[in-house]
């Protein structure tokens, strides 16, 4: 469920940036996208950071894979989001395309994921560095 409030962040653009590509329009709001990008890095930087210190609260202290795949799962949004694109907006009918729609659709995912979870794991760690740093040992 982590990754829902960064997808709502960018699904709008999204919808652009897949009929730019899949239905030869142009695309031109490059300085609106990199708004987007940073809205999406804060995003994911502070819906992860928020789940860590649920975690770390309940005395859970495996946050490591825990803070990747938290915002990595935005790419599973985003995989749901490009199938129902494919079925709602696109004309495909064969399977040469289909298969090709989806094998670029999954590198996407894919890429997409590392990045998302990345940027998670990278601000949680950054997060329990500092709170652990301020602590006091007697």
């Amino acid at each position: 469920m982590g990754g829902i409030l960064p997808f709502g962040c960018i699904f709008i653009q999204l919808f652009f940036i897949l009929n730019s590509i899949w239905s030869s329009q142009v695309y031109y709001m490059f300085g609106f996208l990199f708004l987007v990008f940073i809205i999406l890095l804060i995003t994911c930087s502070e819906t992860t950071i928020l789940l860590c210190y649920f975690h770390l609260c309940a005395e859970d202290y495996h946050w490591w894979w825990r803070s990747f795949l938290t915002s990595g799962s935005t790419a599973l949004y985003l995989f749901i989001y490009c199938v129902h694109y494919f079925f709602t907006k696109l004309d495909i009918k064969g399977g040469i395309s289909t298969f090709l729609y989806f094998g670029y659709t999954f590198m996407f995912v894919f890429l997409f994921f590392l990045l998302t979870g990345t940027i998670g794991f990278m601000a949680c760690f950054w997060f329990v560095r500092k709170i652990y740093s301020v602590v006091k040992v007697d």
